[in-house]
């Protein structure tokens, strides 16, 4: 476990914040959605030689979820399994849960926390401000249309999403160029 637990210091030393960038549509308030909290953690524990895995498990009426760091080294740390019931029994009601689960349980196995939860903001209503910057993302999904390689275009990804400051509408605009672009290149 020394290697693993070396790496893990080093990466949560550079973990960014989980960025409440996502609205809950019934109660208006914001909160840090799962891709935010995978954004904030996923460039320093990779960068520290550290994979991330989310398993997740059947049971009855619910779902389990264990997050699992695993090291370069072969060494692997797994952080204890977290239960979610599925309060909607559907698909849709069981991939909520699953994201719910995954989300729940990367943040207490990171030690990740946004500002406060959507639970804890969900009495008061705020008002929400785009803080992306329009123009700069415009001319970067341009960008991506002019790309010629695979590598080219995994780049320019990746700048146009950091820039979408984890808007979901924005994300939604990058990830659609960015799969329209790949289909593309790859002759499909």
């Amino acid at each position: 476990m020394k290697q693993i637990a070396t790496a893990l210091v080093k990466a949560q030393k550079a973990f960014g914040p989980a960025l409440k960038s996502s609205t809950n549509p019934h109660f208006k308030s914001r909160y840090a959605d799962l891709a935010a909290c995978v954004e904030a953690v996923i460039d320093a524990l990779n960068d520290n030689g550290i994979a991330l895995v989310q398993k997740s498990y059947d049971c009855v009426d619910g779902i389990m979820v264990e997050t699992v760091f695993v090291h370069e080294s072969g060494e692997m740390l797994e952080t204890g399994i977290l239960r979610f019931p599925i309060i909607k029994n559907d698909p849709q009601g069981a991939m909520a849960c699953l994201t719910y689960a995954r989300r729940g349980s990367l943040m207490a196995a990171c030690g990740i926390a946004p500002e406060d939860d959507d639970g804890v903001a969900a009495s008061r209503r705020t008002e929400i401000k785009s803080t992306v910057n329009e123009n700069q993302i415009l001319d970067l999904l341009a960008a991506m249309d002019e790309v010629t390689t695979l590598k080219e275009l995994q780049d320019a990804y990746k700048q146009a999403y950091k820039a979408t400051n984890g808007e979901q509408a924005w994300q939604a605009k990058v990830i659609a160029k960015k799969d329209a672009k790949k289909a593309m290149l790859e002759g499909k």
